[in-house]
């Protein structure tokens, strides 16, 4: 039997390793509602809610600025038998200036057991991404003519090999994760046009807590840290309240980035539609109207639905 104190001991030596390594790389897309679409963040995610899941999401980043971000994504989870096996597969179209990136990942889990609660999965994640980078779209910094378009990036495919570890018990999470442990050529928005930069680690830590305030509330505060050597620390702190198993109503905030609302309804018992509107809080404000992102889960049960406070 694996105890408590073996799973946070291990939990603390990953997390440290992760900031002491030398590591290089851009911040990869992110999610205000990441809560809900914990794949995209950590492998070791699938299979956890006991039944298949199909998530789509759609995020229309800093509208009014030309050559923002835009990112839609689709995924598939579900546990593999009763042996704690898990699969997951995950696409990803991902536009941001000059560049388009489209990713597709398998993840697989395994998940042990910790006690009458307790669950601890480990996860791999491996796949690859296209990309495309047309360097005559938008002019360099120096407004010179953009550069020749015979350095144009053209479905250059990219290796992805990641891997993550995620602990839940009935009402609270902690996950820690690498999306992809290779350095690669990869689009970096802050590099002169004409260039490319070697991809960085991500380090993704994320975690949760589910309190029951009454037969009809539950409250949900979340965060995730995203650190990237040689970038800006990104932190995004949520809370949710979920009103009768039905409605869902919270803020987030992104460290020095922005703050948003969130809403969501449980239109069935299956499905449930997410919306966030972010407001940016950063120099980007001044050029943008805000963020819009839009999510639609499905979940396919193959049993009666069995009440659970996580909403996760």
């Amino acid at each position: 039997m694996v105890t408590k104190s073996f799973i946070f001991k291990r939990i603390i030596l990953v997390l440290s390793i992760c900031f002491i390594t030398d590591a290089l790389c851009q911040q990869d897309p992110h999610y205000t509602q990441y809560m809900l679409n914990t794949m995209s963040v950590n492998p070791a995610y699938v299979g956890s809610k006991g039944h298949a899941v199909v998530t789509a999401l759609g995020r229309t980043q800093w509208v009014g600025l030309d050559g923002a971000p835009d990112t839609q994504t689709l995924s598939y989870d579900s546990p593999i038998g009763y042996n704690g096996l898990g699969f997951g597969i995950n696409l990803v179209n991902d536009k941001i200036g000059p560049s388009h990136e489209m990713y597709l990942d398998g993840n697989l889990s395994y998940t042990i057991l910790t006690g009458a609660e307790g669950n601890l999965a480990f996860g791999l994640k491996l796949g690859g991404r296209l990309l495309n980078v047309d360097w005559t779209i938008g002019r360099s910094r120096d407004n010179d003519p953009t550069f020749d378009p015979a350095n144009n990036i053209v479905n250059k495919f990219l290796p992805t090999i990641g891997a993550g570890i995620y602990y839940h018990e009935y009402n609270w999470y902690i996950g820690l994760s690498v999306p992809n442990f290779l350095r690669q050529e990869h689009y970096d928005a802050e590099n002169v046009i004409g260039e490319t930069a070697v991809e960085r680690l991500h380090y993704f830590l994320i975690t949760g807590y589910v309190f029951d305030i009454n037969e009809d509330i539950k409250f949900k505060p979340a965060a995730l840290m995203k650190l990237v050597f040689g970038a800006p620390l990104s932190i995004d702190v949520s809370a949710n309240f979920l009103f009768n198993e039905k409605f869902r109503l919270g803020a987030a905030w992104r460290w020095d980035d922005s703050v948003a609302a969130l809403a969501g309804f449980q239109v069935s018992e299956s499905l449930h539609i997410g919306y966030a509107f972010d407001l940016t809080t950063s120099n980007y404000s001044v050029v943008n109207t805000g963020t819009h992102e839009v999510l639609l889960r499905y979940e396919i049960f193959n049993q009666a639905r069995m009440k659970s406070p996580r909403f996760f």
